[in-house]
């Protein structure tokens, strides 16, 4: 038997038995996006995949494959499609996407599954494909699927916010490449971290609303880091994965009677 949580890692037979024994299943949503000169372009991969990662090994439950694209990056919260290297599909792409994905994972018998979004912009379009993806497993017979969406970065602690940002939280909106990020990224992936390329143009001064298209002068810094990665450490990125394993593993097990 091979000792993975990951579905991609399974033979047929060991995932048809592990999903008939009830095996809860995350999902990971991410993006192919910038995250500055010193983050790759894959953090909204390697990040929600990490955390579903620990949090199955936790709660006995395997972790699908990261959907790698996300919906398009938007200037005051991902830093723009003008990046290059940014590989976004429309929102409506996106819902098709999981809800296919969501509809077949139904059909082959799982019931309790977990979406974690890894993506800022990827929000709504997730609600989206998950309510289309549940109209077609009602219309397939099958009443007793239950799903829980979530945003990992929501279940970081206050505490542990205020210790990691002592002048105060800038918002996860601006963290985007920024210092949780990135120390997140050190703790999980540190050969792709470069913090001697940490820039320091930031933090951005984004006015209150979008404009397209985006002028030269509407705040996002050049680098494309929102906020400030300097300061970032593997201990915040420890304090920050212990948060979002520690509690999103508890609402899972509330929420499916674990």
């Amino acid at each position: 038997m091979v000792d993975s949580v990951r579905l991609d890692e399974l033979s047929w037979p060991e995932f048809a038995a592990r999903i008939a024994a009830g095996a809860p299943v995350l999902l990971p949503l991410g993006s192919t996006e910038q995250h500055g000169p010193h983050l790759p372009l894959n953090v909204d991969v390697v990040l929600p995949t990490g955390v579903c990662e620990r949090i199955a090994r936790k709660i006995g439950g395997i972790v699908a494959p990261t959907v790698p694209y996300g919906c398009k990056s938007m200037p005051r919260s991902g830093g723009g499609e003008q990046f290059p290297g940014t590989l976004s599909v429309d929102a409506h792409t996106f819902a098709l996407v999981l809800r296919d994905v969501i509809r077949n994972l139904a059909r082959q018998g799982v019931r309790r599954l977990v979406v974690v979004n890894g993506h800022y912009e990827n929000l709504w379009p997730s609600v989206e494909g998950l309510d289309l993806a549940r109209r077609e497993i009602a219309r397939d017979g099958i009443t007793d699927f239950t799903v829980m969406r979530l945003e990992y970065w929501d279940f970081a602690q206050r505490a542990t916010l205020e210790s990691i940002f002592p002048a105060g939280f800038p918002g996860i909106e601006l963290e985007h490449a920024s210092l949780m990020e990135t120390s997140l990224m050190m703790v999980l992936r540190p050969d792709l971290v470069e913090m001697d390329k940490v820039p320091s143009d930031g933090p951005a001064t984004f006015p209150p609303y979008d404009r397209f298209p985006v002028p030269d002068d509407f705040g996002l810094p050049p680098s494309g880091v929102l906020a400030v990665a300097t300061g970032s450490t593997v201990e915040k990125g420890e304090a920050l994965m212990a948060d979002y394993v520690t509690h999103i593993a508890a609402a899972v097990r509330k929420e499916f009677g674990l």
